[in-house]
């Protein structure tokens, strides 16, 4: 292994010839594979030679974190390397400047910032374990499903992480090689000649074969023993168990029935004035040719975002409403409260990338096209769906160590974080330096961006010598500035209005804003404002007109 690996990372780099992106990567997956059985087999032969089976605790730590660490690296290499086949395969023409130098150290470089992470994450969770009574590893390394198994204290967080992230390490991947061979097959089979077939094939061959070896390995270590798939449904069922019982009253915006009714057919039709606003944005623009630009890209996706974040909440309020019960499962209350930060989080920093794409289109019009690419649009677009992953995963793994007992009465229409922290009765610390940190970071960072950019914008346009020049810059900005003034003015009353100052009243008011409100009006503001949008808007209404009749 080891001779073999190294002799593959010596060829590659000592010839020039093999400086190729497909080479780069396989040299990356030599060092990952050898690193993965260093970490384990020489521990495994020390202890065979001394007659001596013990492992330290920080060892047996370490032992787990770099296996972890290269085990996902070489997850996501495979996929990595399946697209740069698909790219040579499909796209033979602009391989070179599709997989350039620094796309390829981006796909390389990425998954060991990836693997650090949730490797660290792992650690972090089993170092609170307490490890009491019998502490024999039925294994010749430390991993963590054994490690779990003989904790005396309550692992149901660590397991909950440990499905996740199996479930994103090994179904993400090989989805994005499902699909990567499949447009390669699509792709081959237009080829006329058999020979070229065969050749096309070939290249390929040695990277099925990989997969092949690991997916088949992954699975039989994680999701085919009968003993592992045992354990697993344990602790699935108890963690089940232990929550079916448990439910929270969400008390509503009101326990007056007259109200009640009022309210429900106010935001029945809200929420229906939202989705056919929202959705009809991302119709009109992925329709219309002439939308294909990064400033309405980015308002597909935030149309995109506010559809999800009011669908999260509206539509359970109001079938508590009409159903006249108000309770909510545990389960259904994380869910609820992961996807409601998760889609407040994506907007708050769609709304930064958005005013960026405002200061390049008017501090640097000449070069907007070469600033704003397609690909960095798709990182700006993109990179907030997974920094979002992340951080709404974290608050609901901090959440669910949490235990609630006594009163489960929240005074809210939805599952927020802040009055859920409210009813526990252990320690919550830990989640409100969290919540401080994040709310910090979500709420500041992008609104010093907003502000860097329109500083600079507002500098740019006062150098413009006409007033109708500058009235023209500063319209194209108008929608936007409404959105943040919005965006903005609600998340201020939701989380950072002073504790004294805040009250239940005030908190739902705020929170129907964000939710409801803005997620409604941000088509009027965008569609009313624009020329191009309010004609793309006419086509489609024109078209489907015309294609009903």
């Amino acid at each position: 292994m080891a001779m073999g690996n190294l002799s593959i990372i010596l060829a590659i780099s000592s010839d020039s010839h093999l400086h190729t992106p497909m080479y780069f990567f396989l040299a990356n997956l030599s060092l990952v594979d050898f690193c993965l059985a260093t970490n384990t087999v020489p521990k495994m032969l020390v202890n065979i030679q001394i007659r001596s089976k013990s492992i330290s605790y920080a060892c047996c730590l370490t032992q787990m974190y770099f296996f972890h660490f290269f085990g996902i690296m070489d997850s996501v290499l495979i996929a990595v390397m399946a697209y740069d086949r698909f790219v040579a395969i499909c796209h033979p023409l602009h391989y070179t400047a599709i997989m350039s130098p620094r796309l390829c150290g981006l796909l390389a470089g990425s998954p060991w910032v990836f693997s650090y992470f949730i490797s660290l994450t792992h650690i972090l969770l089993m170092a609170r374990l307490v490890f009491c009574g019998n502490n024999e590893l039925p294994h010749y390394f430390c991993d963590l499903t054994p490690l779990l198994r003989l904790s005396c204290t309550d692992a149901s967080v660590n397991k909950i992480f440990v499905l996740i992230v199996a479930g994103l390490v090994i179904a993400t991947p090989f989805i994005c090689i499902l699909a990567s061979y499949a447009r390669i097959i699509v792709a081959i089979m237009k080829v006329p000649s058999a020979g070229g077939r065969k050749k096309a094939f070939s290249t390929c061959s040695s990277h099925l074969s990989v997969v092949a070896l690991l997916y088949g390995t992954t699975i039989g270590v994680y999701l085919c023993p009968s003993s592992v798939r045992t354990a697993v449904k344990e602790k699935a069922s108890a963690v089940m168990n232990r929550t079916s019982a448990l439910e929270f009253i969400l008390l509503g915006l009101s326990e007056t029935p007259e109200q009640e009714t009022l309210l429900f057919a106010l935001f029945l039709c809200m929420y229906v004035v939202m989705a056919m606003g929202n959705l009809s944005i991302i119709l009109a623009i992925s329709s219309d040719s002439h939308l294909h630009t990064p400033m309405y890209f980015f308002l597909a996706n935030l149309s995109l975002v506010d559809f999800g974040l009011a669908t999260n909440t509206v539509p359970k309020m109001l079938v508590n409403i009409q159903i006249r019960g108000k309770s909510i499962s545990y389960a259904c209350c994380l869910t609820q409260m992961y996807f409601f930060h998760f889609f407040g989080i994506v907007d708050s920093v769609l709304i930064a990338v958005m005013a960026y794409d405002r200061f390049v289109a008017i501090c640097h019009p000449l070069h907007y096209t070469t600033i704003m690419s397609p690909r960095l649009c798709g990182l700006l677009a993109g990179s907030p769906w997974v920094f979002s992953y992340f951080i709404s995963l974290t608050h609901i793994l901090l959440m669910a160590r949490l235990v609630f007992c006594g009163n489960n009465e929240l005074p809210h229409y939805f599952c927020d974080l802040t009055p859920l922290l409210r009813l526990s009765c252990t320690d919550t610390s830990v989640n409100k330096i969290f919540v401080l940190i994040v709310a910090g970071l979500v709420i500041a960072t992008p609104f010093i961006c907003i502000l860097a950019s329109y500083a600079r914008i507002i500098v740019a346009v006062m150098k413009v010598p006409s007033a109708g020049g500058r009235k023209k810059a500063f319209s194209t900005c108008s929608s936007h500035l409404s959105v943040v003034a919005l965006l903005y003015g609600t998340t201020i009353g939701v989380y950072l209005c002073p504790s004294s100052v805040r009250t239940a009243v005030k908190e739902k008011a705020s929170a129907v804003m964000y939710t409801t409100v803005t997620p409604m009006l941000n088509p009027f503001i965008y569609s009313l404002r624009n020329r191009d949008l309010k004609g793309a808007l006419r086509k489609l209404v024109n078209r489907k007109i015309t294609s009903s009749s």
